[in-house]
């Protein structure tokens, strides 16, 4: 690479499993080449195995966060992730406002872990629908987060799936990519709507492996990583897409934990 790395932040939870959240987000910065700063909205105890409590911080100091960063670092792109209690969400929706201007904003609706583990209050669900959606240059539920969204069942073919995409859309969200991870078959699907009604579908092989956790963190993430780097939205979700199957694929060889593991985010890296 030449010239210097340009800049991500991501606004999420800290994983102490190193996972997920804030640590997977940095390291998918860092394995992309993007130099990655963050902005913490909780600290969770959590492994492999689950989540054993959350400590949310509180507001007005992600705020000074969110200030801290901008004030003195040209972020090119914006990922955000867990965001647990309103108060928080009203935070960085109003930080952005504040602070961001037109820098592309990933937004991954965190609500469940990998463990089964509820992460976000219903009150929040609310605020997250009403102040961040609108917010967003791309929206990255998986199948059950786009139905919580919309107060929905879980969509259950490729066409109930396009439909709730679009009624993301008509909620304020420039674009939506409804992940297809928990859906079944050989391939994974993920369906990439757009404001302008462009439909694209993405697909990959179905990687057999529970080391599962921190998928959505690291595709979201991933995504960032892409626009900062200039890539068009289109582009930035199909290199994201790629990388994550490849970390998936590798995710096997790292043996962290007795539960979900973590994906591989350095596969092209370490030996």
């Amino acid at each position: 690479m030449s010239g210097p790395a340009p800049i991500a932040v991501t606004i999420a939870g800290s994983d102490s499993g190193g996972g997920a959240g804030i640590q997977a987000d940095l390291k998918t910065f860092s394995a992309l080449g993007v130099y990655g700063a963050s902005v913490i909205t909780a600290l969770t105890a959590q492994n492999t195995i689950g989540v054993q409590g959350i400590h949310d911080v509180p507001a007005d100091f992600v705020a000074r966060q969110i200030d801290s960063v901008f004030a003195d670092l040209a972020v090119k792109a914006v990922k955000i992730g867990m965001l647990s209690q309103t108060a928080v969400i009203a935070a960085v929706a109003e930080g952005l406002a504040r602070r961001a201007g037109a820098i592309p904003v990933v937004l991954d609706p965190v609500m469940v872990a990998t463990s089964g583990d509820r992460l976000i209050t219903d009150a929040a669900v609310a605020t997250l629908r009403e102040r961040l959606l609108p917010r967003a240059d791309l929206i990255t539920p998986n199948l059950p987060e786009a139905a919580v969204l919309l107060g929905e069942p879980v969509a259950a073919d490729a066409a109930a799936i396009v439909a709730q995409a679009r009624r993301l859309v008509a909620l304020g969200a420039r674009a939506v990519l409804i992940k297809g991870g928990h859906g079944t078959g050989r391939e994974s699907i993920d369906h990439l709507v757009t404001a302008d009604g462009a439909l694209r579908t993405l697909s990959a092989p179905r990687i057999a492996t529970r080391n599962t956790h921190g998928t959505g963190c690291t595709l979201s993430a991933a995504v960032a990583a892409g626009l900062a780097q200039g890539l068009a939205l289109p582009e930035a979700v199909a290199e994201a897409k790629a990388y994550l199957t490849a970390a998936l694929a590798a995710a096997d060889s790292l043996a962290v934990g007795t539960g979900h593991g973590p994906v591989h985010h350095f596969h092209a890296v370490w030996s």
